[in-house]
């Protein structure tokens, strides 16, 4: 019995100071970003001149997107940039969304349309629309984002710079904040999201770049194949993809993209549920990394994925154990094999060390990005909400995406569903 309890205690000791140790790592690695780059670029402005302007091309995949098409366009015709051209991509719509987008062709220059006849996925539409761009400077938003004017600058000058720069990631901020869920997506993209980025660009590589908003070299996405057609997300496939071949990812905080988030809990949990698909697919593809010690750069990335998998599957196991614990003692059957468990879903004195990490997390993160997003400070209260819903979410959807992952037909296309995007007004 004192090994089992011992062993118990153990394992709530990993279960509640993991996340504490990632969080103060991520702390870290943002601070050490924003003192060694961002700090440099002063106050959000538009950015200084570049010297080198190459043309950029801006892909806009859409399905379904009529409702949202002609905003979304508008805001990418308007860059601020010597010279591009908008590529929309409408991948099989079965509402207006092709009318919308060839009204709009017929009225910008800038403008041309694709039309695929059937839906073939996100990757392919931007594939199509990749092999039909003029330019290297690939920018590629969703069909409901709205690109701040001067992202194209803050973009270009990493290609510019670095030509081992395969891939830009750009800095999506929340636009519908009219619900509790809403507001705390808000903390969530700069506490979690943002910080995240900032500290794994400080040690060297980005797990994932944001799908909503991302600037690719087209010779090094053609040098890799372009974007995997069977992966439910994408974006983390690309930049393994982009990474292991030998090429490097930036994390841009100033190229702005404004974004539609679910306010639905339904929607919410099809939106994580797909991302841990997503990310379960990449650690199965990716897991021989640790076979190549030319590619020891991806390791920790690889291992943080693959403890964060364990992690959620120990609390599910934890709450098993503690809720038979429980029943066993108030029905009086003899429960002699399981020790006295505290709850592992309420912490006793560690309690309250996670949640004031939390709370410094969250102040840190809304300093960070209150450069780029006022009114940050009105959302702090609400992040008193994110681990009771996002983490028993986000736990819960890795758990069950595993055995989907398994169980999916390898090779299976992976095609658009259109989104909850939120209670419009």
């Amino acid at each position: 019995m004192t090994h089992l309890y011992t062993l118990w205690q153990g394992l709530l000791g990993f279960v509640f100071y993991y996340p504490l140790f990632m969080s103060y790592l991520w702390m870290m690695g943002a601070a050490l970003f924003y003192w060694r780059i961002e700090r440099h670029d002063g106050v959000y402005t538009a950015p200084q001149a570049l010297l080198n302007t190459p043309p950029v091309s801006v892909l806009i995949p859409c399905y379904n997107e009529g409702d949202n098409a002609e905003e979304t366009l508008t805001h990418a015709l308007a860059l601020e940039y010597p010279d591009f051209e908008v590529i929309a991509i409408n991948d099989g719509s079965k509402d207006n969304t092709g009318a919308v987008l060839d009204r709009m062709a017929a009225q910008y220059p800038r403008l041309r349309v694709v039309h695929l006849a059937q839906n073939q996925g996100k990757a392919m539409a931007l594939q199509a629309g990749s092999l039909l761009a003029k330019n290297e400077c690939l920018i590629c938003i969703d069909g409901d984002a709205l690109l701040d004017k001067h992202a194209a600058h803050w973009i270009v000058r990493h290609f510019v710079k670095n030509p081992q720069v395969a891939a830009v990631t750009g800095n999506p901020r929340i636009r519908n904040r009219s619900t509790l869920l809403g507001r705390v997506q808000v903390g969530e993209f700069s506490s979690i999201v943002g910080m995240i980025k900032r500290a794994q660009r400080s040690f060297g590589r980005i797990f994932t770049v944001s799908g909503v908003i991302t600037a690719f070299r087209k010779s090094a996405v053609h040098q890799v194949g372009y974007w995997s057609a069977d992966m439910l997300t994408e974006d983390i496939d690309i930049s393994w993809k982009l990474q292991r071949a030998g090429w490097d990812v930036y994390f841009e905080p100033n190229a702005l993209v404004w974004i539609l988030m679910p306010e639905t809990l339904s929607g919410l949990w099809k939106q994580r549920l797909r991302w841990a698909m997503g990310g379960a697919q990449v650690l199965l593809k990716n897991f021989d990394v640790f076979l190549h010690p030319r590619q020891n750069y991806m390791w920790p990335l690889l291992l943080e994925m693959c403890v964060s998998v364990f992690w959620s599957y120990l609390m599910l196991l934890l709450v098993i154990l503690w809720l038979a614990g429980l029943v066993l003692s108030l029905s009086g059957l003899p429960h002699g094999m399981l020790p006295a468990m505290s709850s592992p879903l309420i912490p006793q004195s560690s309690g309250i060390i996670l949640g004031t990490t939390c709370l410094l997390q969250f102040a840190l993160s809304k300093w960070l990005d209150s450069r780029y997003d006022s009114g940050l400070g009105r959302n702090y209260y609400w992040m008193i909400w994110y681990p009771f819903v996002f983490w028993i979410i986000n736990v819960t959807s890795t758990i069950v995406a595993y055995p989907k992952v398994l169980l999916r037909h390898e090779g299976k296309r992976a095609r658009w569903v259109s989104p909850d995007r939120g209670i419009r007004p």
